[in-house]
């Protein structure tokens, strides 16, 4: 298997391989190009185009960081406000109507927990690398991940849940909930009630 083909399987894999080092940095560089204009610029588009070819027209506020941009998949109508950070060393997988409040970060690496073998070292070549993996990562459709949540690798959200503003998420949420806290918990299902519409305070000005 190709080092590649490792880290996408969710294997330990060399982040040094000079095929990943590539992809890093154009994908780096095209986030950059993106940072720097202004968002009427139609230029952002195309870049946008390069950076994640699995895009379905999301908008990306920006700025934004990916760390290959090639394994992330957004479906349509989503949105990601401010500073939206994307370590998609696995799969990343976005549903439709997706919306992604400011600073979040959507992070599938995993790094071992004992210090020997976390911490780099220098291969037979002299080139310093370390030991990762990395777990995919699901958003459903219709979900909001509100501002400066930070999910982690291998967790699944399902269709339609609300993640509240700070949460990290370390494990799967079910569908059609509210869930926060760290680490993120399902506070209660949600219901007709919750509707805009049966909250008159949002509509008519108190007198």
């Amino acid at each position: 298997m190709t080092e590649r083909e490792k880290m996408l399987a969710g294997m330990i894999y060399d982040p040094s391989e000079p095929e990943l080092q590539n992809l890093r940095t154009a994908a780096h560089k095209l986030c950059n190009s993106y940072n720097k204009l202004d968002e009427d610029d139609e230029t952002r588009n195309e870049i946008l185009s390069k950076l994640l070819p699995h895009c379905n027209g999301a908008y990306l506020q920006g700025p934004i960081y990916f760390d290959y941009g090639l394994f992330t998949t957004f479906g349509k109508g989503c949105f990601a406000n401010f500073n939206l950070t994307v370590l998609d060393c696995c799969p990343v997988t976005i549903g439709d109507n997706v919306f992604i409040g400011s600073g979040v970060s959507i992070v599938t690496p995993v790094h071992p927990l004992l210090p020997a073998e976390r911490n780099m070292y220098e291969k037979a070549d002299g080139v310093m690398t370390d030991k990762e993996y990395a777990k995919p990562i699901n958003i459903g459709s219709d979900c909001w991940i509100a501002s400066n949540v930070t999910i982690c690798g291998g967790v699944s959200i399902g269709d339609g849940t609300v993640i509240g503003a700070g949460s990290v998420v370390t494990r799967d949420v079910p569908s059609g909930v509210f869930a926060a806290g760290n680490p993120c918990r399902i506070v209660r299902k949600l219901t007709e009630k919750d509707s805009v519409y049966l909250k008159p305070q949002l509509w008519e000005k108190k007198k």
